[in-house]
């Protein structure tokens, strides 16, 4: 369990750090940022996870998982539902 959380920490690093990458090479690195993290929470809304007893539980835990990763660049925006 402990070589699978390490690997997800590393996953979270390299993600982190190719999509901080990416706003930089961007006119308006903030609205990219914002966009790119509102497409990635509607993708953890909308996507079927199978095989779990609470599916909900995971749906939130990657929504917070999301928030962290782009909370040291913009808090996250008012969620439209």
């Amino acid at each position: 369990m402990e070589e699978l959380n390490g690997r997800m920490i590393a996953c979270q690093l390299l993600i982190t750090g190719l999509i901080a990458r990416v706003a930089n090479e961007q006119r308006d690195p903030l609205g990219f940022l914002s966009e790119f993290r509102d497409e990635i929470r509607a993708v953890a809304r909308g996507i079927r996870i199978d095989g779990g007893i609470d599916t909900e539980r995971v749906r939130v835990i990657a929504q917070q998982t999301i928030d962290e990763m782009f909370g040291l660049m913009k808090p996250p925006s008012e969620r439209a539902e």
